[in-house]
């Protein structure tokens, strides 16, 4: 099941500036049980679900799959990010998975992708982020 994805406000400007350089920047993606607002701008303003039993801070990389453009649509398609595997105990609760630069100033967000309701993973439990492969991450007119 394919899972929305909503662009945090600041992006849009930080587009327009050049803070992201999408087709070179890592990328990744990171875990949190808080429900992100439209107008957190960095990783900062995030609470990550909490360190260990196979959570590392910071998440994990998604790489750049295709950045480009056709007639005038931007599209950005990347590799889903490793999966996270409970290990040493639970890991969670998790209900929203948080794509953001880990490369620019301040580690600025771009979007997330929030799940229907909280996920706590058990020993061995595996969770993934499926990234849209054909439709890219996002694309900009």
């Amino acid at each position: 099941m394919q899972v929305p994805f909503h662009k945090f406000d600041q992006f849009v400007a930080d587009l327009a500036h050049g803070v992201h350089r999408l087709h070179v920047d890592v990328l990744k993606v990171l875990l949190t049980d808080r429900a992100p607002v439209r107008t957190d701008t960095v990783r900062a303003d995030l609470a990550e679900i909490a360190s260990g039993h196979g959570y590392t801070p910071g998440g994990h990389v998604a790489a750049l799959l295709r950045s480009g453009q056709t007639a005038g649509v931007y599209t950005l398609t990347l590799q889903n990010p490793a999966p996270w595997v409970a290990s040493g105990g639970s890991m969670g609760p998790l209900q929203h998975a948080v794509l953001y630069n880990a490369t620019a100033a301040g580690e600025p967000l771009i979007g997330w992708f929030a799940y229907v309701a909280a996920i706590t993973l058990r020993l061995g439990q595996v969770f993934l982020v499926e990234l849209d492969a054909a439709e890219g991450v996002l694309s900009q007119t």
